[in-house]
């Protein structure tokens, strides 16, 4: 019901763009989040946004370098992703929550299958 696109390999201060379509329901009242796991790591926080739109919250690894978007007449989310690091190399997950906090993984209802992201030194 989640699938994610746009990942790749990418240079160090490149940039990415991730994209979320959701299809099968409407998730226009869902709070939609972007997580990404490491090899070895735990799946981490990368940002979210409200349904309305009208909050967005970013882990601090990536303020001011990513930005979270949607557009729910399309049913889509996006993650633009700038001044990418090596270290922001992980599969990346899109995800909808109805409630609970918008940081933890927990929370989240659906996810999509993930993309992979890796930047280059």
């Amino acid at each position: 019901q989640l699938q994610a696109s746009g990942g790749g390999l990418v240079q160090a201060g490149g940039s990415l763009r991730l994209s979320c379509a959701a299809s099968g329901r409407t998730f226009s009242r869902y709070d939609m989040g972007w997580f990404r796991q490491a090899p070895g790591k735990e799946r981490e926080f990368v940002a979210a946004i409200s349904w309305s739109g009208g909050s967005t919250y970013y882990a601090d690894s990536v303020k001011g370098r990513f930005t979270i978007s949607r557009d729910n007449a399309k049913n889509t989310v996006s993650l633009q992703m700038n001044s990418l690091k090596p270290e922001d190399t992980a599969v990346y997950y899109c995800a909808a929550r109805y409630s609970g906090s918008y940081y933890d993984h927990k929370s989240y209802n659906y996810w999509g299958q993930g993309t992979q992201v890796t930047v280059s030194s």
